[in-house]
């Protein structure tokens, strides 16, 4: 039987589509790969003609025996346009649209309706980060990441013969206090138009009515059946020993009425009044540390996006307790040293990619926390002639290593969406609850899952967590702090500062790699979004040393050629889970992520 921490990762394994197995020839390792896309060099292509580039794009050409073809069409809204992991979700934020809300309205709609439709990962009883740009040019972005309890110790999750257990991962210890309900309250407060009631309705109906269970809900239920069962869940999830199956209505009452005391009587409910007293109740149940003081205590918190620019273009992405932001705008400095890039799949694009990764990763492992508790060295890290000393450190024919270093703990499990409004209006949002069905703790009464989001901490440092990424002493647990988080929800606005991308992922450290991929697919190889959603990925983490890449997404000879160069290769099925909104001729394109499940909505 594999650990609780290999399984949990196989859970989210189970939830994409199944990869093919990895195959290809090795001619020399000094030529392109096989089959990698004729897309022209970077120096060929005018990055100041950004609205042609988003409508005139390149036929993306991927290695034969590649599970996605190219040329797939995109969801299209002429007005506005919704992307989440489920379709249901997406419809409740179009909903809104019709009705006359703007995209923070829409957004905070559909996050309360993943709580219903995709509890998997969306959440009443977890966390996230919104990260918001309004037509007019105002930016801002929202932290309401879980805090650690105020009970909670350093060497909580360590035994008598300190060895780390797993009291992170499972049960009721395992949760911080959740920021879900007070930060798309905040959200709404600051830039929508509705009321919590108005947006707040169709994820109360979907609950209390009930939706139809497809298949990818049930095989997602069944995945955690182990565990879902053994807490005060498996009656709702398991009624008669089995989940619910595809074709039947899937009704949560309880969730009903946490919503409908939520909607009417504002944060309230969850942080000082009837839905807070169930968590209260059900982390006393199973001796949990969350108290009516901690609920009482929690405060979302605004920061100021990180501004940054790779080639003429603009990102606003998410700064600490998130490390997305500084580590993809690190990345992007140092592949900006290099033009053009290579062609798209080829060996010198996966070693540039991996080397580049190595560096930011090893910075981000190390020296990013809660800025609250830990200085983090944000204008370095984002200085372009910083990222410079580091491109030059890359010899582009052989792998380096990567060294030791000061070490310490990071969720596969999350949900992404992006929204856009007619008027132009963007957020995208990452919310998670960590793992899959977070802690598997359901509350009774409440209706909902708790976060097991304690495990993002370095509960002990130096070890590898649930996904082998290695952190430093900045990220160890401490009372009321927020930990280190890989979202990374991005806006990207066009050489003109239009709006092009709202796009983010879920993938535990693998967001930021794929998210920063899917970018780069567009701007620099000039893809489809639907292309660009469908490219193989590859990632780097620094720890492990390896690149790790989808089966079959690049060809035997790549894989021959950079071993060959010095780099350990690991394939796997699908990386991460990104859904996307690009601008496009007379409206907006939307792709959710072919690798799961989910929904495009425009109008």
């Amino acid at each position: 039987m594999p650990s609780f921490r290999t399984r949990h990762s196989l859970v989210f394994a189970l939830l994409l589509v199944a990869c093919h197995p990895q195959s290809g020839s090795a001619p020399s390792p000094s030529t392109a790969a096989p089959g990698a896309t004729a897309v022209p060099p970077t120096a060929q292509i005018d990055h100041r003609d950004a609205p042609k580039m988003a409508q005139a794009t390149v036929d993306a050409a991927f290695p034969q025996g590649w599970r996605f073809p190219s040329g797939t069409k995109a969801s299209f809204g002429e007005h506005a346009m919704v992307v989440s992991n489920s379709a249901l979700a997406s419809e409740a934020g179009v909903e809104i649209l019709k009705a006359g809300g703007n995209a923070v309205d829409a957004a905070v709609a559909t996050g309360f309706a993943l709580a219903v439709t995709y509890p998997f990962a969306g959440n009443i009883g977890g966390g996230g980060f919104m990260n918001i740009r309004m037509a007019d040019g105002r930016t801002a972005a929202i932290d309401y990441r879980e805090v650690a309890p105020l009970a909670a110790t350093r060497n909580m999750y360590i035994d008598a013969n300190g060895k780390l257990t797993n009291k992170s991962v499972l049960g009721h210890l395992a949760s911080g206090v959740p920021g879900a309900v007070a930060g798309m309250n905040a959200a709404l407060t600051k830039f929508g138009t509705k009321t919590l009631a108005e947006v707040m309705a169709p994820a109360i109906r979907l609950a209390e009515q009930g939706f139809v269970v497809d298949s990818a809900f049930s095989r997602g239920i069944n995945a955690d059946k182990r565990d879902i069962s053994l807490y005060a869940g498996r009656d709702l999830f398991f009624p008669n020993g089995e989940a619910p199956a595809p074709g039947a209505r899937f009704v949560q009452q309880d969730l009903a009425r946490s919503l409908k005391l939520i909607a009417a009587q504002g944060p309230k409910a969850f942080y000082d009044g009837e839905v807070g007293d169930s968590l209260v109740a059900e982390e006393q149940r199973g001796g949990g540390i969350i108290t009516k003081a901690d609920l009482q205590a929690y405060t979302p918190l605004w920061r100021t996006p990180i501004k940054s620019t790779y080639r003429g273009y603009t990102l606003f992405t998410m700064p600490p307790a998130s490390s997305g932001g500084i580590t993809m705008t690190e990345s992007l400095n140092i592949l900006e040293k290099f033009a053009p890039l290579p062609p798209f799949g080829s060996t010198q694009y996966v070693h540039l990619l991996a080397e580049t990764y190595r560096r930011s990763f090893m910075d981000r492992n190390e020296k990013l926390g809660d800025p609250a508790f830990v200085k983090v060295p944000m204008e370095q890290l984002t200085d372009k002639g910083y990222a410079a000393t580091l491109a030059a450190q890359i010899d582009r024919a052989k792998a380096s290593k990567t060294p030791a270093f000061n070490a310490g703990r990071e969720p596969e499990h999350t949900t992404h969406y992006s929204v856009v409004d007619a008027m132009g209006n963007a957020v995208a949002t990452t919310t998670t609850l960590n793992g899959g069905f977070g802690s598997k703790v359901w509350v009774r009464g409440g209706g909902f899952f708790m976060n097991n989001q304690m495990d993002d901490f370095a509960a002990q440092p130096g070890s590898p967590n649930m996904f082998g990424l290695v952190q430093g002493e900045a990220n160890a647990i401490q009372p009321g702090k927020r930990m280190l988080s890989a979202m990374s929800p991005t806006i990207v606005l066009d050489p003109q500062g239009q709006l092009l991308m709202v796009t983010g992922a879920a993938g535990g450290p693998t967001i930021i790699t794929a998210t920063m991929e899917v970018i780069l697919n567009v701007i620099e190889y000039h893809m489809s979004l639907a292309d660009a959603m469908r490219a193989p990925r590859l990632h780097h983490q620094a720890l492990p040393d390896e690149i790790r890449v989808e089966n079959n997404g690049f060809s035997g000879a790549v894989i021959d050629s950079l071993k060959a160069m010095g780099h350990a290769i690991r394939s796997q099925g699908g990386i991460a889970n990104v859904n996307s909104i690009l601008r496009v001729s007379g409206g907006w394109h939307g792709v959710f992520e072919p690798r799961s499940v989910g929904g495009a909505v425009g109008y």
